[in-house]
């Protein structure tokens, strides 16, 4: 059970703009990286443990990536045995561990509060309003699927219009639909803004990539630290949230 404090009006929000929330988000990296780090290890580790159930090393075919344009590229790769498994393995990891996720979010509101932080502040999505994120991150997984299906491009300008999601769920509690509903509809209306930001949180987050894969552990957080601070820019910041 959550109650929403009236909370003295530390902290900070971005203006409207792209930039303006890109170092807002950055502002809030800073603080919680190491959160974030935990965040990112304990993915990797769940998703290892697929490739190891499946049979696929997919972290590997990274090291092909500077080949793409080689007319030897391998795409049947792409298809191997063991890559449906993994492939479902992962979807359902995705919306199981999207939770962690909202927690990290969570932890970023406390760091903008100025409240003090504690471990057991990740794992509050498990906590608080568990069915309606599942339900959120189903979907949105099957939309965005669905988008990269089509040359992987349009899910850049899908993408965008879900950065409110995980937020609305978390500070006001609402049910998936509404929670789509609702960033849909601020999201289409401040388009450019929400595409640009989320093009650069994305670029920024796999970014990590460069070094070897393993700046990922480091990087692959920061889209939904751009998510708060976007929340932040046109619903304000929110007040801190207590549990009972």
């Amino acid at each position: 059970m959550s109650d929403f404090n009236e909370f003295d009006q530390q902290g900070s929000a971005p203006n409207r703009n792209t930039g303006s929330i890109i170092s807002h988000a950055f502002e809030m990296y800073k603080g919680v990286f190491l959160y974030a780090a935990v965040v990112t290890i304990i993915y990797f580790l769940a998703d290892f443990l697929v490739q190891s159930i499946s049979g696929v090393n997919y972290w590997s075919d990274f090291s092909n990536f500077r080949d793409f344009d080689a007319e030897d590229y391998d795409y049947s790769r792409w298809n191997r045995p063991g890559m449906s498994l993994y492939y479902s393995g992962y979807g359902l990891l995705s919306i199981f561990i999207s939770p962690l996720f909202v927690g990290l979010i969570y932890i970023t509101n406390k760091f903008n509060n100025k409240v003090q932080i504690e471990f057991s502040d990740l794992f509050i999505g498990y906590r608080q309003n568990l069915g309606n994120i599942l339900l959120y991150s189903l979907i949105t997984n099957i939309i965005l699927t669905i988008a990269a299906m089509m040359c992987v491009i349009p899910v850049f300008f899908v993408f965008p219009l879900f950065l409110l999601g995980y937020p609305i769920l978390l500070f006001e509690n609402a049910n998936a639909m509404d929670a789509i509903s609702k960033t849909y509809n601020i999201a289409k209306e401040n388009y450019g803004v929400f595409l640009g930001t989320g093009i650069l949180a994305a670029l920024i987050s796999i970014s990590g990539v460069l070094l070897c894969c393993f700046g990922l552990i480091f990087t692959y957080p920061f889209i939904y630290i751009a998510m708060y601070s976007v929340y932040c820019a046109y619903l304000g910041k929110p007040r801190q949230i207590t549990y009972k």
